[in-house]
Parts: structure tokens; C-alpha cells; sequence
């Protein structure tokens, strides 16, 4: 018995001999749609992408040969170095840290210049004052301001900015900076790749370049940060225990030279007891020391290395948006919705 089959075959014939009378209207609507798609998208600014890609050294991971090649086969390799990691956090909230507020006003003193050479100031006035928009975005902020009362910034990002206050202005240009940073961790190799977007390809890539720069900063601050505080400590306690040495070296040899002649038995006491607290002050300052050499050791230890992997490069070619992809793809939408409303208004 045979089975039915219930789908049609489309009949391209007949779909043509339907569409074929109302062949002029394709040679109204096509131009029509790609000549009001290109106005539309060439008012939109041309951007571009810079990629840095940079591996930070694991600290702390202590995983054998074979269990690591098998982590690694299942994909788990990055996942389980940082079980065996000693770090306080994992490389997972590199993305957050860099779409901090923190962060961000970090890159906002940095100095940019554009690739014509006519702007030359702070990331932070360069996002205020000069980006290009649409012309319906202007018109949108334009009509905003009929209704709000401009807020005056005085700040030009020469110095870091408090961010417990930010003003709207402030708080927007933060916003489209952080819109202009992208972070991406391989789960499999921890590399991390940081994007930047921006209108001007030499900035794009300052701006890569100094990311880079600040998120290796933050990363060294944070595995060292107990090192660090404890080098400190011994460093300030090796300071003080010199400076005790030497004063008890200068009374010992102070009350040495006041007497040629050991004639009294209080004198040798009095100059055993100096000794002994010379020696003592000396034994000490020598064991901080020790301390501190070894806490020295151990911060230059916990002080992770890196290794750019794809470093800043200015773009050549901007990264959007595709005029030409965009202009094709309205050309067939047309199309398709032209020959259905055809289709259902000859039925």
C-alpha cells in the first residue's frame, strides 16, 4: 500500500506567471529600498576593533603530568588548575572588573590622539566631545534638552575621578565606554582576549594597548597582595631594628672611649651589658632581615608573569557596520515581502 504524501511541491511556474504583470513594480521598489537603506546606514559611524590576547601565569598549580592531559582532553584543564590555584579569586570576573566603574576610571586619564591628528586629549573628553552619532540620535538628544537643564562637567580627566559622585554626563560617558570593552576568558587555556571598539582606529588600539596594560596591573595587585602587605611589614620592622642596632652600637662604643684605664669593676659590667645588648639589637636586625629577604623571595615568587599572545595593532579596516551585507539583505527582504503581498492580493 502506498503511503500519501500529503506536501505539496511548490509550483515556481505558476508563482512566476503570477508575478510576471507586476514585474514593474520590483523596478520601483528594489532601487527604492537599497537607495533609503544606504541613507539610513550611512549615517551610522564607521567603527573598528582592536584584539589583545594575553596569557597570565597560573600561580600555584600543582597538577601532575597525566591527570592534566586527561583534564585537558575533556576540556577541564583550565577548570582544574584553578581548583589547585592559590589565587583569592579566579580569572571568571576578569569581564566584571573591566566593566567596573573602578576600572573604567582608570582608562579615562589615558592620553589619546586620533589617526588625523586634530584631537589630542583625556579618553575622557575624547568620549564626551567628540563621537559621532546618527542624525536621529541627535535629533532625539536635541529635543531632551528642550525639556532638561544642562549639567555643566568641569572634569577633563587629567586626574582619576571620584566615582561615589558622578554626574549624569559622567555617568553616561562611563556607560559608553564600558559599551566599547569587551572580555572573553578560553575556559580551556585561560587565555584572556580583550576587544576594543572605537570610531578612530589609532585610539581603538591606544585604548587596547592600555586595558591590557591595567587589567596585567590589577592582576598583579591582587596575587600580591598578601606578599606585599607582609613584605612591608618586615621591611618596616628590619628599618626599626637597624636603627635600635645602631643606637646600641653608638652607646657601646660612646662609653668604650670614655675610659682608657679598666679600673673599676662597674666599669667591666657596664661595658658587658652594652655589648651584650649590641649583640642582642645586632642578632635580631639580622633575623628580621633574614625575614624580609625571605618575604622579598616570595613576593617576587607570587608575581605572576605574562605572555601577549596577539598584541595592540591599528586597524586598517573598519569592523562595521557592513554597508553592503546590510543593502543585500533589505534587497531580498523587499523582495520576498513585495512577492507575498503580490501573492495574496492576486488570490
Amino acid at each position: 500500500m502506498e503511503e500519501k504524501n500529503d506536501i505539496k511541491p511548490i509550483d515556481f511556474t505558476s508563482i512566476v506567471k503570477k508575478l510576471w504583470p507586476h514585474r514593474k513594480k520590483y523596478y520601483y521598489v528594489l532601487p527604492a529600498t537599497l537607495i533609503i537603506t544606504y541613507l539610513i546606514i550611512v549615517c551610522i559611524p564607521r567603527y573598528y576593533k582592536c584584539t589583545v590576547r594575553l596569557a597570565p601565569e597560573v600561580s600555584g598549580v600543582n597538577v601532575s603530568g597525566s591527570l592534566s592531559s586527561l583534564a585537558s582532553s575533556f576540556g577541564l584543564g583550565g577548570s582544574l588548575a584553578k581548583m589547585n590555584s592559590q589565587d583569592a579569586i579566579s580569572s571568571d570576573i576578569y569581564p566584571d572588573v573591566i566593566q567596573s566603574k573602578n576600572f573604567i576610571a582608570e582608562l579615562m586619564t589615558v592620553n589619546v590622539e586620533t589617526k588625523d591628528g586634530k584631537t589630542k586629549s583625556s579618553y575622557y573628553l575624547y568620549l564626551r566631545d567628540k563621537q559621532k552619532d546618527a542624525w536621529w540620535n541627535k535629533v532625539t538628544d536635541t529635543i531632551k534638552g528642550w525639556f532638561k537643564t544642562a549639567q555643566k562637567d568641569d572634569y577633563t580627566g587629567a586626574e582619576k575621578l571620584d566615582i561615589f559622585g558622578l554626574t549624569k554626563k559622567q555617568s553616561d560617558v562611563f556607560k559608553s565606554a564600558a559599551g566599547k570593552l569587551d572580555c572573553n576568558i578560553d575556559k580551556k587555556t585561560e587565555i584572556v582576549s580583550i576587544e576594543v571598539t572605537d570610531q578612530d582606529p589609532l585610539v581603538c588600539a591606544t585604548m587596547a594597548n592600555a586595558t591590557c596594560e591595567k587589567l596585567q596591573q590589577f592582576i598583579v595587585d591582587y596575587r600580591t597582595n598578601k606578599a606585599r602587605i607582609d613584605y612591608e611589614y618586615y621591611q618596616n620592622l628590619c628599618k626599626e631594628s637597624e636603627a635600635e642596632y645602631n643606637k646600641a652600637m653608638h652607646r657601646y662604643a660612646s662609653f668604650s672611649d670614655s675610659y682608657h684605664k679598666p679600673v673599676l669593676a662597674s666599669y667591666s659590667a657596664k661595658e658587658t651589658t652594652l655589648e651584650n645588648e649590641m649583640q642582642s639589637s645586632y642578632t635580631l636586625y639580622q633575623g628580621i632581615k633574614a625575614q624580609m629577604q625571605a618575604a622579598q623571595a616570595k613576593l617576587q615568587e607570587a608575581t605572576p608573569a605574562f605572555t601577549v599572545i596577539e598584541s595592540a595593532s591599528v586597524p586598517t579596516k573598519p569592523a562595521g557596520p557592513k554597508r553592503m551585507i546590510i543593502s543585500i539583505v533589505m534587497m531580498i527582504l523587499s523582495f520576498f515581502m513585495l512577492s507575498a503581498w503580490l501573492l495574496m492580493k492576486s488570490e
